[in-house]
């Protein structure tokens, strides 16, 4: 590290148009989106050709990767290996109107022998809204492999795929190989790794510039966990978390989800690494040194350098933060 006092670096989404997407990114979040249908807006991206780019300040107009590349100080030291593999994380905000596909990712073993050395994908969910009686689909009801293949061959959907009831505040962790999908209504803050790949078991026969678009069969059932998890360790409840305290909802192999509530003030302490913020729910003020502030929103992403001294957040907000766990 130097001695260079790093700012917190806010960044100006990229958003990605699907056919299930609709507008609730520009009408909850006053986001300038395309038109049409868009589902995704990829708040913190380093993936190629889906970059958020800095907003402002010294580096602005800068892409994520490029800031990766230019300022390794601002993230910490960092194994070479893992600072050589990218910025590893996607942030995203999705609004589906109509149900995703049902799918589910392959781990960094599979992805990295037949996906030409791509990081696999494991995520999480924070359920930002969702009609009252939301179910997800989380996970199937196969005994093995072989039912697992006879069911998708059969399309026994209503008997394979098992449907969990969520709430608004619930989180959602996806280890790879859990077969899932995102239903119409939601909208959530999914945290995962930089990877892209998905693997459609089933699509409702929806067809995308009048095609149907690919199925990955083969893919999903070589991954697939079988038994499926338990469902009971699957999705946790955040809304008795306490105000003004960092309430760690995961830690997994790659990153580690905190909760935020924030009623009046909250520290916000930096740590050895840098650190994803993401305003899910109001408006307040981000208090720096020597008592700089910069206003917060529903919607606002930034990432806090590593080593920052004490921050506060200031309002009546909710912010879900992210920090890396290090290959040891």
């Amino acid at each position: 590290m130097t001695d260079r006092q790093w700012e917190p670096v806010f960044l100006t989404p990229y958003f990605q148009q699907n056919l299930w997407g609709g507008r609730r990114l520009a009408e909850e979040f006053g986001f300038a989106i395309p038109d049409g249908a868009v589902g995704e807006c990829w708040s913190v991206s380093g993936y190629p050709g889906r970059e958020s780019v800095i907003s402002d300040g010294p580096y602005a107009g800068r892409t994520l990767s490029a800031f990766w590349e230019e300022a390794p100080d601002f993230f910490g030291s960092l194994p070479e290996a893992y600072r050589a593999a990218g910025y590893p994380f996607i942030t995203k905000i999705i609004d589906a109107r109509e149900d995703l596909s049902i799918q589910l990712h392959p781990d960094d073993a599979y992805a990295a022998e037949h996906e030409n050395g791509a990081r696999g994908k494991t995520e999480c969910w924070y359920i930002l809204d969702c009609p009252e009686d939301c179910k997800l689909v989380l996970g199937h009801h196969a005994g093995s492999r072989e039912e697992f293949a006879r069911m998708i061959g059969e399309g026994r959907w209503s008997r394979l795929l098992r449907r969990l009831p969520v709430r608004k505040g619930d989180f959602i962790q996806l280890e790879p190989g859990t077969l899932h999908s995102i239903t119409a209504g939601v909208l959530l803050l999914e945290t995962q790794q930089s990877s892209d790949i998905t693997y459609r078991v089933y699509d409702y026969d929806r067809l995308e510039n009048g095609k149907p678009r690919p199925l990955h069969i083969a893919q999903s059932i070589a991954v697939a966990a079988i038994p499926a998890r338990d469902p009971a360790r699957l999705v946790r409840h955040t809304d008795g978390d306490p105000a003004g305290k960092l309430t760690e909802l995961v830690r997994c192999g790659y990153y580690r989800v905190f909760h935020l509530p924030v009623l009046s003030r909250a520290a916000l302490d930096g740590a050895d690494c840098f650190r994803i913020c993401t305003v899910t729910e109001g408006e307040g003020w981000l208090i720096m040194t020597e008592n700089r502030r910069r206003p917060l929103h529903k919607g606002d992403s930034f990432l806090l350098p590593a080593g920052a001294g004490r921050m506060e957040v200031a309002g009546r907000l909710d912010l879900i933060v992210t920090e890396p766990v290090l290959p040891v």
